[in-house]
């Protein structure tokens, strides 16, 4: 079995597909090693193991709609949830461009949309239910001690069955599209705070930035120094338009136009790798320097970069942790040799301005790289010492990149 962009095949000796929750706990009792698998988004081995996958998509689709908060099962994706939500007149703050990916499985990586004021999608978590190592069911919730360190966590505390995540009112966005904007010309912050939501393409060696969405909450048209887009446009060059979300300005449902793409449609292009990094906001312009100075040594492998910007959160793991980020994204064509081969470049540039990989994409950065842009990292290794003593919860992705101490033992 392969992820969803088949560039990672799965090691597992075993994946079972329990359909309850009594099921998985007894499977992870059970164990001597495993780890959850969800809609299979990650680009990497983040999610494998020598021992037993688990996958969430069958246990019971648990929606539990409140008055401002939802309890839904880890395995449903945010465009079901969407559609359920909208039935209640609710609406998520932020969706990611998939609406493809899984709750828990997005929340664990610290995905997220886009929008100057709002957070990850894990900024939103009210409440995680998991089967911990020991097989028994757990529950942290918001205010107690070390919950911000579940929240990003990897699957290294848990198999998570449940989340509990914020809801408001629902709302209408509008999307409109700009091209062809002068880098050099742009102030970045006036760019992405246009709009409620915003994202910017390029592909860092013309100067331009090519395609600028803009979601806006309400009616009201955005203002813009920009052509706006006179037909629907994909940010992959030649991509079928069909797949992406309503553009041209007409205001409709939240969950139709805040993530990049239908539900019913296959995302993105499919065959592909991605990549993001996550800066402190500040060194946002340092970043894009250092990226239009390297984009001729990586050009011939990217398909399409995006801009984004996430507000602060205090989650441990998270790529946002006490700073405003923005995130600077990678489509690369799927030839796995050439493009971790172009990474190490692109990390020497941007990993001394504090920036943290997306944990679901590709990267090469150790854990001893990655350690002084995360300053809760050995407390998240305590935390997980803490809870699975034995270890059965984590991989080798894990001691690579986060050093979680690991062998490889059947």
């Amino acid at each position: 079995m392969k992820n969803w962009a088949g560039s990672h095949e799965y090691a597992a000796a075993r994946i079972h597909r329990p359909t309850s929750v009594e099921q998985l706990q007894e499977l992870v009792a059970g164990s001597r090693r495993v780890r959850a698998l969800g809609t299979r988004h990650s680009f990497t081995d983040l999610a494998d193991t020598t021992g037993d996958l688990v996958s969430t998509l069958d246990l019971p689709p648990t929606v539990d709609v409140g008055d401002t908060t939802v309890r839904v099962a880890a395995g449903v994706r945010y465009g079901d949830l969407a559609l359920r939500l909208h039935e209640h007149r609710l609406a998520l703050a932020t969706m990611a461009s998939l609406p493809h990916i899984s709750v828990g499985g997005a929340v664990a990586t610290g995905t997220h949309g886009s929008g100057d004021r709002t957070g990850s999608l894990a900024a939103a978590v009210a409440a995680l239910d998991h089967v911990g190592a020991d097989g028994e069911l757990h529950r942290v919730a918001r205010g107690e001690e070390d919950f911000a360190g579940h929240v990003v966590a990897l699957g290294a505390l848990g198999v998570t069955t449940h989340v509990t995540l914020d809801v408001e009112p629902a709302y209408d966005v509008r999307q409109d599209l700009f091209t062809d904007l002068d880098w050099d010309a742009v102030d970045l912050d006036e760019l992405t705070g246009a709009a409620y939501s915003v994202s910017l393409f390029t592909g860092w060696t013309n100067g331009r930035i090519d395609q600028a969405w803009l979601k806006s909450r309400g009616t009201e048209a955005p203002v813009l120094a920009a052509e706006p887009a006179a037909t629907t446009l994909h940010m992959l060059a030649g991509a079928d338009v069909a797949a992406v979300t309503e553009q041209g300005g007409r205001p409709g449902p939240w969950h139709e136009r805040l993530p990049h793409f239908r539900l019913e449609f296959t995302p993105s292009r499919g065959e592909e790798l991605q990549s993001e990094y996550l800066l402190p906001r500040r060194r946002a312009a340092e970043a894009v320097d250092a990226l239009r100075r390297l984009a001729p040594g990586f050009a011939h492998l990217l398909q399409v970069s995006e801009v984004r910007t996430i507000a602060a959160d205090d989650l441990w793991l998270s790529g946002a942790y006490a700073g405003d980020a923005v995130g600077l994204h990678f489509t690369w064509v799927r030839d796995r040799p050439a493009v971790y081969a172009a990474l190490p470049a692109i990390e020497a540039a941007l990993l001394p301005l504090g920036a943290r990989p997306h944990w679901g994409k590709c990267f090469v950065a150790t854990a001893d790289q990655l350690a002084p842009a995360y300053p809760r990292l050995g407390d998240f290794r305590d935390l997980a010492g803490r809870l699975d003593p034995e270890r059965k919860l984590r991989n080798e992705f894990l001691a690579r990149h986060v050093g979680l101490e690991w062998t490889n033992e059947p």
